[in-house]
């Protein structure tokens, strides 16, 4: 707190990252559990309908009618609610780094209500990710309604929003807050943690109060008891990590080949007519068996217990992956954390009936599958610190510290070794792709002069979650010579002379995003090639 008067920084900093916190972490809290209650009944429901037509095939082509309709109104569907369609997760992480822009209510109406929609129809994919995205909206609902002259607030609050609806989705508080760090914005920060920290603390608050008003569990999977690993052991979880993290490279790699589908061949269909295709094979395969469908829960939960006989596992792993991707590619509500999460757990149970028949002890078994789940994050995902964390405190295995970091490390690394990409990542790289396709990026430079009582005093260069794409080039304190940003621990004072350079396709809003920063748009920028 070097340079800050205390009161200033109470003032400026503490008191309202608390105030946002408690609104957004309450609010939060209560849709989050409400969405999960109601999507455990469509859940249910969904599950006796694929049971009904299975006991009587005479009502398929009424079903085959209904999933046409459903396509067809999709089309009117997204049109309205643009920023639901997708996964939830990578959506809400473009909107964090300020990829894209959204409207925060109409985004939680369509997120709440596409979702159970594709929970109902059978969809693989997950609960989670809408989650965080409705949380996401709920940060921006706070500032927008609670805090209209503190628009710079808006990114930070929305993050700790996101962080709040991953913690309370997944059960997982200290993962929660590791996804702020780790996934969505990639770097550390005492401004990040204490907003992602304190919404979290004070969403888990409220959930241990009203979980038991919705009637929802707050756990994700439950206490599994596993054994833990021995020195001479530790082979097994560097079996699983390499293991899986070859399966992580294939997935991520019919992840690429999917997108050159939907973008290529299929480019001329419009979200109908590829709705239409996922329905089609949801249905399909929904009709020989409930366990190619669903968010992926029941199969993590079956993985676990060992329940499913190994040419099954191997089928419904096939399809889930192939469908799931297809389907988020596509454009359908869902999430994909649980449902890789699902894919992790089927196929280290492979691994691990391969090796019960090779003669380890069936004791292992859970230990296996559920290290492997974890690999499985770390690779696909490539957040490894993550994993580690969310496999301590929502996988029970907090007593097998040294085989987690050993499984997660070794699958990050073999998809490294590969240069595989971060599926979340790609996605956003998918995304801004089509939204920004036919506009001009131009680069500017600009030299802005920091306001009295803007939002940006007080704080370090690296605490501000700048325009996307804009970078501090160095400051001018006062009479002073410019000083080069090197670590981004400067701190800014109002009168400060900030030169920065940025690339967009969007002047207008960048410059307006800047500003709410700054406290100034009396500036001009300039074209970089030209300064």
């Amino acid at each position: 707190m070097k340079n800050k008067k205390p009161s200033i920084y109470i003032k400026n900093i503490i008191f309202p990252c608390l105030i946002f916190s408690l609104i957004t972490g309450a609010f939060t809290s209560f849709i989050i559990l409400a969405f999960k209650a109601a999507s455990g009944y469509v859940m249910e429901w969904s599950e006796e309908v694929y049971a009904l037509l299975r006991a009587h095939p005479v009502f398929l082509p009424a079903a085959l009618l209904i999933i046409a309709a459903i396509a067809f109104l999709s089309r009117y569907f997204y049109r309205f609610f643009p920023d639901s369609q997708g996964g939830g997760i990578p959506t809400a992480i473009a909107i964090l780094r300020g990829i894209v822009t959204f409207r925060w209510l109409r985004n939680l109406i369509g997120v709440f209500t596409a979702s159970l929609i594709t929970f109902f129809l059978g969809i693989p994919l997950g609960n989670e990710g809408p989650c965080v995205q409705m949380g996401t909206a709920v940060g921006r609902g706070a500032v927008r309604i609670f805090g209209r002259k503190n628009r710079a607030w808006d990114r930070y609050v929305m993050t700790g929003g996101s962080c709040a609806g991953f913690a309370v989705a997944t059960g997982a508080p200290i993962s929660g807050i590791f996804f702020a760090i780790e996934e969505a914005h990639q770097r550390l920060s005492p401004m990040i943690i204490m907003v992602a920290s304190s919404t979290v603390m004070f969403a888990n608050l409220f959930t241990q109060g009203f979980a038991g008003l919705f009637g929802v569990s707050t756990s994700l999977i439950g206490e599994v008891e596993t054994l833990p690993l021995a020195l001479k052991e530790q082979w097994i979880p560097a079996l699983i990590g390499i293991l899986v993290g070859l399966f992580s490279v294939g997935f991520l790699f019919l992840n690429k080949l999917i997108v050159k589908l939907v973008s290529g061949p299929l480019k001329r269909l419009d979200i109908a007519g590829k709705m239409l295709i996922v329905l089609v094979l949801t249905l399909g395969f929904g009709m020989l068996s409930y366990s190619f469908l669903g968010t992926g829960h029941h199969q993590v939960e079956s993985a676990i217990r060992g329940d499913t006989v190994v040419y099954l596992s191997v089928f419904i792993l096939l399809f889930r992956a192939v469908l799931t991707l297809f389907a988020n590619n596509s454009g359908a509500t869902g999430g994909l954390f649980i449902p890789i999460l699902a894919l992790g757990a089927l196929f280290s149970s492979l691994i691990g009936k391969a090796l019960l028949a090779m003669g380890l002890s069936e004791t292992y078994y859970s230990t296996i599958v559920l290290l492997g789940i974890a690999a499985c994050l770390s690779g696909t995902i490539k957040s490894p610190i993550t994993a580690i964390v969310f496999a301590m405190e929502a996988l029970s295995l907090s007593n097998n510290i040294t085989a987690i970091i050993l499984s997660v490390t070794l699958s990050f690394m073999i998809t490294e070794l590969f240069g595989a990409h971060s599926i979340n990542e790609s996605v956003i790289k998918t995304r801004a792709a089509r939204l920004n396709r036919g506009k001009e990026t131009v680069t500017y430079d600009a030299f802005v002069k920091v306001s009295e009582k803007s939002f940006v005093i007080g704080k370090a260069i690296r605490d501000i979650f700048w325009p996307n794409n804009l970078f501090v080039l160095s400051i001018k304190h006062s009479h002073n010579r410019p000083e080069v940003n090197e670590h981004g621990d400067k701190s800014i004072r109002a009168g400060d002379i900030l030169h920065v350079r940025f690339a967009t396709c969007d002047y207008e809003r960048t410059a307006d995003e800047l500003a709410a920063l700054v406290g100034n748009n009396d500036w001009q920028a300039q074209k970089a090639d030209s300064v």
